[in-house]
C-alpha cells in the first residue's frame, strides 16, 4: 500500500493546467469521475480552494484511501461508492445542477495493479479475480469457466484486440475441462502455449491483452464509459472543462468519438450562416490525442500509454442536466 500511495498521477501538471480556468478564483464545483487514491483531487483542492470536489469510484479500497488523503479537504469533498455512469444521479443527490471541471483518469489503478490478490497482474500469481469493486459482479475465473467458446473469443477479440483470440478460447475451453480456472498462473499458462513462439518475442507480455479484455468485460468498462462520457458533458456549465485520460485505444476511441458529436457544427454544408441550436457546443483544448513526454515516462511508465484529450463547453447543452438548468458559475 506504500508505494500505491506514492505513486505519481499521470500527467498532473498538464491536468491542473487544463481545469485551472474554470476552477481558479471561485466556488467552483468539479466531479472526479475515477478518484482512484485521490492524487489529482489533492493537488486540485490544494490549488483552488473554493473548489467542491465530487470523488467518484468503483473501488472502496481505493476510495478508503482518497478518504484519508483528502481528510484535511473533508468539508470540501464527497466521496461515492459508485460507477461514473451513474454521474447524473449522484449530481441529482446532491442537488448540484451543474459543474465547472470533470475529470477522467481510466483503466485500471496503480492499487489495483500493485494488490497482488486482486488478481489485475499477469506477473504474479493470484485468485482471478480483475473486479474493480470486489463486492460485486463476477469475476475473471468466472468468465473463463462459464462463458461459451464463441464468448470468450468475441471477449478476447473486441476487449484485448487478441490475433489469437479463437486460438486461446479453444486452449480455455479444452484446460477448464480438465480443471477449472482459479489462478492467474493458470491463465497466463495457457496463453503462453497458445501464442506463437514468434509473437512471443516481441510486443510485450503475450498474455497483456487477455488479461485486459478480461478485466474490461468483468466491469463493464466501455458500456459504462459510452454512457458516462455523454453524461459528463452535458453537465458541464458553460465555461467548464472536461479532461479525459485513456490508456488504451478502445478507451480512447469511446471519448473522440463523445467529444466530437458536440464539438462539429450541424448546419447543413453550404448554408451561409450558422442555424440557431446547431453550433457546436464543446470547443478542443488539445490538438488531437496528447501523450506524456520522455521523462515522466522515465519516472512513471504508467505514462506510456497514455492519451490526454480536453474539451470546454462553450455553449450550452442541449439535453437538460440533473437538477436544476441554471450555472453554478
Amino acid at each position: 500500500m506504500a508505494g500505491s500511495l506514492q505513486h505519481a498521477p499521470v500527467l498532473l501538471p498538464r491536468s491542473l493546467e487544463l481545469l485551472e480556468p474554470a476552477l481558479v478564483g471561485r466556488p467552483a464545483v468539479m466531479v472526479d469521475a475515477t478518484v482512484g487514491l485521490g492524487g489529482h483531487a489533492a493537488v486540485l483542492l490544494g490549488a483552488h480552494p473554493a473548489l467542491t470536489l465530487i470523488g467518484i469510484d468503483r473501488d472502496p479500497q481505493a476510495l478508503d484511501v482518497a478518504g484519508d488523503r483528502l481528510r484535511s479537504y473533508a468539508e470540501r469533498v464527497h466521496l461515492v461508492h459508485a460507477v461514473y455512469d451513474q454521474l447524473p444521479g449522484i449530481l441529482r443527490r446532491f442537488d448540484i445542477p451543474q459543474v465547472d471541471g470533470v475529470l477522467f483518469d481510466l483503466g485500471v489503478s496503480s492499487l489495483q495493479l500493485d494488490t497482488a490478490e486482486r488478481g489485475f497482474s499477469y506477473a504474479r500469481d493470484a485468485v482471478l479475480d480483475m473486479r474493480m469493486d470486489p463486492t460485486a459482479g463476477p469475476t475473471a475465473a468466472d468468465v473463463l469457466n462459464g462463458y461459451s467458446e464463441s464468448d470468450l473469443r468475441r471477449v478476447l477479440r473486441e476487449y484485448g484486440e487478441e490475433r489469437f483470440a479463437g486460438r486461446i478460447a479453444a486452449a480455455v475451453v479444452a484446460q477448464r475441462a480438465r480443471r477449472p480456472f482459479e489462478t492467474t498462473a493458470q491463465l497466463v499458462d495457457v496463453v503462453y502455449h497458445n501464442v506463437p513462439a514468434a509473437t512471443r518475442r516481441h510486443g510485450g507480455h503475450p498474455a497483456k491483452r487477455t488479461f485486459q479484455a478480461l478485466r474490461i468485460e468483468v466491469n463493464g468498462e466501455l458500456a459504462a464509459l459510452h454512457s458516462a462520457v455523454p453524461a459528463a458533458l452535458h453537465a458541464l456549465a458553460v465555461g467548464g472543462r472536461l479532461v479525459a485520460m485513456s490508456y488504451h485505444s478502445l478507451e480512447d476511441r469511446i471519448v473522440k468519438r463523445a467529444l466530437a458529436a458536440l464539438s462539429t457544427s450541424r448546419t447543413p454544408a453550404g448554408l451561409p450562416v450558422e442555424l440557431p441550436g446547431h453550433g457546436p457546443q464543446l470547443a478542443a483544448l488539445t490538438r488531437g490525442a496528447e501523450r506524456a513526454g520522455e521523462a515522466e515516462i522515465t519516472a512513471n511508465p504508467r505514462a506510456a500509454s497514455v492519451r490526454l484529450r480536453a474539451v470546454q463547453r462553450i455553449a450550452p447543452s442541449e439535453q437538460p442536466g440533473p437538477g436544476r438548468l441554471e450555472s453554478t458559475s
